[in-house]
């Protein structure tokens, strides 16, 4: 028969054990809980990760952005191209080109421009045009003309004259080098562009946002002559390819030290012609991208800067 300090340390020993097990389940519990806690914050971190950036401007529903359909026209010292593009830019057409008649009026331009896009037109019923022209552009009407005509160019509103010819469409111009940046840009920091065509153009955007126009293309650079007279398109065929490509390697060196830009982009169908190590931070563009950068300029924020448009520059309308 077990004695009185048998049981009571038969007791103790009891309550010793159900202590160590109470300690034990409420480690058990507390260590399932920190796992379900650990799991909850690495899923929520994981949501939390933003999607791969696309071309397509936030306010642009992606259900838009397949309704949209803009004819993107642009207008070179060669040859005119125009396509069908979504708010993303992605082509809906195939690319027409026809090549720029020369000498050529504001009269001779529409009609030729009219004749190239009627089939993308009738075929595709664009919704907007965007359309990019080589040289200042102000308020949908040409400034100047340098590789097109001569100065019956100026104050002529191409932009408007040709939306009349293709069903009254919304328009909106801007430079031709402008609307290839807007392809080629990444959106952050001090982006320049450059293109080497018939002449040289140029644009500059920061942040995503199209700057002011500077027309460096009649800037002296080298023994008082132009961007256009050092590295166009009549240069090249002058000078030659291997002093041509020197001479485009001194004007990277000069927009260094002049933009200071973060990348400098470089387009044009002469891009193609160079030959020698580009920098790190600089990068040849598809000549597609003076198309595809035409859906930007219906996206609210890209244009607000650039001093072109009176909606944009007062920041309302389509534009707030």
């Amino acid at each position: 028969m077990p004695t009185r300090k048998t049981t009571v340390a038969s007791k103790k020993a009891g309550a010793k054990k159900g202590a160590r097990g109470a300690v034990k389940s409420a480690a058990t519990k507390k260590a399932a809980a920190k796992k379900i806690a650990v799991k909850t914050v690495a899923v929520k971190k994981a949501s939390a990760v933003k999607t791969p950036k696309t071309a397509l401007a936030p306010h642009i529903a992606p259900e838009q952005a397949s309704r949209e359909r803009i004819l993107a026209i642009d207008i070179g010292g060669t040859g005119l191209k125009a396509a069908v593009i979504d708010a993303d830019g992605k082509m809906l057409s195939e690319r027409v080109r026809v090549a720029t008649p020369h000498p050529c009026t504001p009269e001779q331009m529409v009609d030729t421009l009219a004749t190239l896009v009627e089939p993308l037109v009738s075929q595709h019923h664009p919704t907007r045009m965007s359309i990019g022209f080589p040289g200042v552009v102000r308020e949908n009407a040409v400034l100047t003309a340098p590789n097109i005509g001569d100065e019956g160019w100026r104050g002529v509103p191409l932009a408007s004259m040709l939306a009349k010819r293709v069903g009254n469409l919304p328009v909106r111009m801007i430079n031709d080098a402008e609307m290839q940046g807007f392809a080629a840009i990444e959106g952050q920091g001090l982006e320049f562009v450059l293109t080497l065509g018939t002449g040289a153009g140029t644009a500059l955007f920061r942040d995503g946002e199209l700057m002011p126009h500077l027309e460096l293309a009649h800037h002296p650079v080298s023994k008082n002559r132009t961007y256009d007279e050092y590295v166009g398109a009549h240069a090249r065929e002058q000078a030659g390819d291997k002093r041509w490509n020197k001479r485009v390697e001194k004007i990277i060196e000069v927009l260094a030290r002049l933009v200071n830009y973060d990348r400098l982009w470089i387009g044009g169908g002469n891009a193609s012609n160079l030959k020698f190590e580009l920098p790190a931070n600089v990068a040849i563009v598809s000549n597609a991208a003076g198309i595809e950068g035409g859906a930007k300029l219906w996206h609210p924020r890209s244009m607000r800067e650039s001093r072109q448009l009176p909606d944009a520059n007062q920041r309302k309308g389509d534009f707030c």
